[in-house]
């Protein structure tokens, strides 16, 4: 099989998602920028599992009536691996209760101090530690 950049576009794409969510996240000092580049990140994750839990040729793994596979279990090779699917499904939803959970604490630290930047905040913390 011909791995070349080209026949893997899903992974590259994944690849270069990751790029972009990680630098955002290290350099921008805003906290809402911090948490568009970790979810940004997250859907390269996502991306990439996808892609390579995806077999063109084959079928999606319902099994109804005469579908089900003979004992010698010929059948079964013609069917995608449904764990990808079932990790990028549970992914989503820890990421979404951890956006929520990032997004409430920036809430209230811009409550409390005025600012989303961090350097900010790690300033103003240290004062009131004082």
């Amino acid at each position: 099989m011909n791995n070349t950049i080209f026949t893997n576009y899903y992974e590259v794409a994944a690849v270069i998602l990751f790029g972009i969510g990680l630098t955002t996240l290290l350099l921008h000092k805003n906290l809402i920028k911090k948490i568009m580049g970790f979810n940004i990140m997250d859907t390269a994750i996502y991306l990439f599992l996808t892609s390579k839990g995806y077999i063109m040729s084959h079928l999606a793994p319902i099994l109804v009536g005469s579908d089900i596979p003979n004992p010698s279990g010929n059948a079964v090779k013609t069917y995608t691996n449904p764990i990808p699917s079932g990790l990028v499904l549970t992914g989503i939803v820890v990421s979404v209760s951890v956006t929520a959970l990032m997004l409430a604490i920036t809430v209230r630290l811009y409550k409390r101090y005025g600012t989303l930047d961090i350097d900010q905040i790690a300033l103003s913390a240290k004062r009131e530690e004082i």
